[in-house]
């Protein structure tokens, strides 16, 4: 969350010639709801299910960078779905960045509403901590809150996994 996935995801399809998907937005098409409305209505179970379903067929579509949610690498095997079908990149963003952001944006986060800077910097941690077994198979890794879209270019075109930009 906050990290941005979307903003870079955007940036890189449109330097590259590419398509560009938002795999929340994906899974609210195709199911008439928002992200907040399946998980009330059917349970994060479900939902886990469905953008398991939307992260296969994303993997055929080529041309295309996907800017997946935050949880989707950490449930059944998408992130080696996702390594074997396209190029992993984790936005490793420090948590006090991560807050100044969350806490300055427009977007209803039901997850962190009402919380401190202090709270929401130590949920971030937390999450991220929980998270990281997952996170840490991405191929590529960027650490720089200013990430320079060259960089990054250049990373992912020179084909060497395990490649950061801090």
């Amino acid at each position: 969350m906050g990290c941005g996935k979307s903003t870079l995801g955007r940036k890189l399809a449109s330097h590259a010639g590419l398509q560009f998907v938002d795999m929340d937005q994906y899974i609210e098409k195709r199911n008439c709801k928002t992200v907040p409305q399946i998980f009330a209505d059917e349970g994060e179970k479900e939902f886990r299910i469905k953008e398991r379903k939307a992260l296969e067929e994303l993997s055929e579509f080529t041309d295309v960078v996907i800017a997946t949610g935050g949880g989707a690498p950490c449930f059944f095997d998408n992130m080696d779905l996702m390594n074997r079908t396209g190029k992993t990149v984790y936005l490793n963003i420090d948590p006090q960045i991560l807050a100044d952001r969350l806490l300055s944006s427009k977007t209803d986060r039901p997850l962190i509403k009402g919380k401190s800077k202090e709270e929401l910097i130590q949920f971030i941690a937390k999450t991220l901590k929980q998270r990281d077994i997952f996170y840490s198979k991405a191929q590529y890794q960027v650490t720089h809150p200013d990430i320079d879209l060259n960089e990054v270019m250049k990373m992912l075109m020179a084909g060497k996994p395990g490649s950061s930009i801090l």
